[in-house]
């Protein structure tokens, strides 16, 4: 049996920790459980094992008795049983390291879909998929989960424990999905959602990456050309006594640049400086609320970052909506579904806009955010069904977005490539241009008068 330790919270809010020896950590949990216990955190204590039992040493005439009375078929058996153990402990120690990726998430969030799909149980469904998993890490993740559902607990409840695991949007979606009661909806938009996801990495992955490194070399070229072959040119038109001088953009630059290395702390201890700077102020509730705002309208990615966070909105409105949940209702479970402060804002308004007997819409049209398109369908939804005009508003909602995704996709490689082109035509001014004066050898004609 595995050594875990543990934090735990008990009934009057006090924090306990201790050691606990059990087969794994559900068992762990479930221990605690049933000790009204609630686990914070719980730990393998890798290394640490209970001390061998000292037994007597046999001899010789007491080994030959055993062995004249052993049953071959057991020794065997025991054997086998050991064997399977040290395999169980090799893999243990190999999967260590096993980092879990976020295709593994997709994969156990497509099975999970599938499976309550098929009329499966949680339980059911959570067991059928934790004995098909060989991520190590991510099934114990996975037991976690199941030990959580089988003491009475919503799934979510414990991914939140795992929330370097499963993105914050993703245990939103799972919240909703089961406190709606439609957990097999939910799961199908957390599929799109980590397909999607992964789909737009790729293709801004797929034009930033080349373009990056290719921008990062000609940054090499023109310092290491500055720093070695300007100087080594300079030499020469001295050797020779040439007039001719090297470009004033070269020699400005270089100039810089040695400046630069000289005072290196300075430039350092200005960049520091304000990336502390702006990392306190964004840790601030206003400039948090500034930088989300700035999130939404910055070029570019603005209008696709709100876009499918209004997206997810009110996919999760629509799944409470249609579950018999009122409006206050919806938007209070929904609300968790975005982490930027400029929406949760928008939506404690539109609450209390409810509350005072205003409309709920009218925040986000004062916002400015989405588009006079949308809030006018929603208007529209009011007077007639609000479920049913959701469902043709999300589908414009995502020609919408396909649309702003194809424009950033044109809109992408010419901004990188105009970027590159900056540098490389800097790098042409300063490094090659006097590399062409000294292969061209007009400076002989200075230095011998003519």
């Amino acid at each position: 049996m595995a050594v875990y330790r543990y934090r735990a919270l008990t009934p009057n809010g006090v924090v306990v920790s201790n050691k606990i020896e059990e087969n794994n950590r559900s068992a762990v949990i479930k221990k605690l459980k049933r000790n009204n216990l609630t686990p914070i955190n719980i730990t393998e204590q890798i290394g640490i094992a209970k001390k061998p039992i000292k037994t007597k040493k046999r001899n010789i005439k007491d080994i030959e008795d055993i062995m004249k009375n052993a049953n071959t078929t057991n020794l065997m058996a025991n054997r086998e049983k050991n064997r399977e153990s040290y395999v169980q402990k090799i893999n243990k120690a190999l999967t260590k390291t096993e980092r879990i990726t976020t295709r593994d998430v997709v994969i156990f969030t497509q099975n999970f879909y599938l499976l309550k799909k098929a009329n499966f149980n949680n339980i059911h469904a959570l067991s059928t998929i934790i004995d098909s998993t060989e991520n190590y890490l991510f099934k114990g993740i996975l037991e976690d989960i199941l030990a959580g559902v089988e003491a009475g607990e919503n799934m979510y409840t414990t991914m939140e424990y795992y929330s370097n695991v499963f993105p914050y949007i993703y245990i939103n979606m799972i919240k909703v999905g089961e406190l709606s009661g439609s957990l097999t909806n939910s799961l199908e938009q957390a599929v799109k959602y980590l397909d999607d996801s992964a789909s737009l990495n790729k293709k801004i992955r797929g034009i930033l990456i080349p373009n990056i490194a290719q921008f990062v070399l000609l940054l090499v070229m023109l310092v290491v050309g500055t720093l070695f072959a300007i100087p080594a040119i300079e030499n020469v038109f001295e050797a020779v006594g040439t007039e001719e001088k090297l470009p004033a953009v070269t020699l400005w630059f270089k100039d810089f640049l040695n400046m630069a290395i000289a005072y290196w702390y300075i430039p350092t201890m200005i960049l520091v400086g304000i990336a502390i700077g702006i990392i306190i102020y964004i840790r601030t509730p206003k400039g948090k609320y500034n930088f989300d705002y700035f999130k939404y309208t910055m070029p570019v990615f603005g209008k696709l970052i709100f876009s499918l966070d209004f997206s997810r909105l009110m996919r999760a409105m629509l799944l409470n909506l249609n579950n018999g949940m009122r409006i206050q209702e919806a938007l209070e479970v929904s609300k968790n579904i975005s982490k930027n402060y400029v929406m949760l804002s928008i939506i404690e308004t539109s609450i209390n806009n409810i509350l005072i007997g205003q409309s709920w819409i009218e925040p986000f049209e004062k916002s400015g955010l989405p588009s006079a398109m949308i809030t006018e369908m929603l208007k529209i939804g009011m007077k007639t069904d609000l479920a049913e005009m959701m469902e043709k508003l999300l589908e414009y909602i995502d020609i919408d977005i396909d649309n702003i995704m194809d424009k950033i996709m044109k809109v992408l490689p010419q901004i990188v490539y105009s970027i590159v082109g900056v540098v490389l035509i800097f790098f042409v001014l300063v490094v090659l241009v006097p590399c062409l004066q000294l292969y061209m050898g007009n400076f002989l004609f200075s230095a011998y008068g003519y």
